[in-house]
């Protein structure tokens, strides 16, 4: 039985004493990939930050492989593997393709070797364009480089907000099956927020629903093939 890598109790957070989270609990297993869906505004990216520490948590807590972690800064949560993709990609578009993997590389535990295979293997275009500056990429490769730049950490956790934001069909499915493999090969757990259903369905294992900062659903795979059920939960 694999182990529960993430779990949050009661999780509640905020911005400027106005709470978002209200409880939320959850739990992933080590090598599953996780849907968190539902209508704009309902707490999904809010909960995304709380988990890696970019936002405090007001009360509640946060379990990565079995340790609390809720008051651990953002950059000790991505030493111990939890890696972070956030909505817009955030690249460094001034920076070369290979420095923005240096990055990545540079929360490596000391003395570890950065193993750039962990983003070329993936995503061979960032071989081909690593001399090239980010902010020069289009829309699907900046958010290869976004996914790529976390997988030379070595995570044991992939985190991300909105995989499918600003990019064309053909290259979110290509982004999808890439980290399907990728799951299936290297046992890497994913959990992403997602408003598209194609991507849900083609990804997800399974899925939570979050209505007013709370988990109010989850969904099995096979609740996750009715696209009337699934597309209910992602109106706005």
């Amino acid at each position: 039985m694999p182990e529960i890598l993430l779990a949050t109790t009661s999780l509640r957070a905020g911005y400027g004493g106005k709470p978002v989270l209200q409880g939320v609990d959850l739990a992933v297993k080590a090598g599953e990939i996780v849907a968190v869906i539902g209508r704009n505004g309902v707490g999904k990216s809010t909960l995304m930050r709380t988990l890696v520490g970019l936002l405090p948590a007001a009360a509640g807590g946060i379990a990565f492989r079995g340790e609390g972690v809720e008051r651990l800064a953002a950059h000790r949560r991505a030493r111990l593997g939890m890696g972070y993709v956030p909505q817009g990609r955030d690249v460094f578009p001034r920076m070369s393709v290979a420095d923005n993997l240096k990055v990545g590389a540079s929360l490596l535990p000391r003395g570890a070797r950065p193993d750039y295979e962990r983003a070329f293997g993936p995503f061979p275009i960032l071989r081909e364009r690593r001399g090239q500056r980010a902010g020069t990429l289009s829309g699907g490769q900046q958010q290869q480089l976004a996914i790529g730049r976390v997988l030379v950490g070595g995570p044991a956790l992939v985190l991300l907000d909105e995989p499918s934001e600003g990019i064309q069909p053909s290259v979110v499915q290509e982004i999808g099956r890439t980290l399907v493999e990728l799951n299936r090969r290297t046992g890497v757990t994913i959990v992403f927020v997602e408003q598209n259903l194609d991507l849900i369905r083609a990804m997800a294992q399974r899925s939570y629903v979050m209505d007013k900062g709370r988990i109010v659903a989850e969904l099995s795979a096979e609740a996750l093939g009715d696209r009337d059920l699934v597309r209910r939960h992602l109106a706005v």
